[in-house]
């Protein structure tokens, strides 16, 4: 199975999706529609038009996998994608509230909770 670390970015697409779309149809919408390299480590999701069922695409460094969910009764909350973007990103623990059928947009955090903001990947080589 593959891991989550704190480096690792999740990218929600806002789209619906056809879900016979396999590894290359779901490699291609992340390249081409979403603006991201399907081998860069992160966990991209994906649902259909009624919301009732998901897929997950993440490399994990020998190869590709695709999990799926289907609800037998419900619908995923699904974000919704500020304008002019295809995508939303999100933090490991609101994935989890996400596919256990909790509403992320009415979770909030605490105040004063701190999190460290995420570091920038462009390091200068040293003189």
């Amino acid at each position: 199975m593959f891991g989550l670390s704190v480096a690792t970015k999740i990218f929600i697409g806002t789209e619906a999706v056809d879900m016979r779309k396999g590894f290359d149809g779901l490699y291609g919408i992340v390249r081409d529609h979403l603006g991201e390299d399907p081998l860069s480590g992160h966990l991209f999701l994906f649902t259909n038009k009624t919301r009732d069922r998901l897929k997950t695409l993440v490399w994990d460094g020998s190869g590709l996998w695709i999990c799926t969910k289907r609800l037998e009764r419900g619908r995923f909350h699904w974000p919704q994608a500020p304008a002019g973007s295809r995508s939303v990103t999100m933090r490991p623990e609101e994935l989890a509230m996400l596919l256990n059928g909790l509403d992320v947009a009415q979770a909030k955090p605490r105040k004063n909770w701190f999190r460290r903001p995420p570091v920038s990947s462009s390091i200068s080589p040293a003189a």
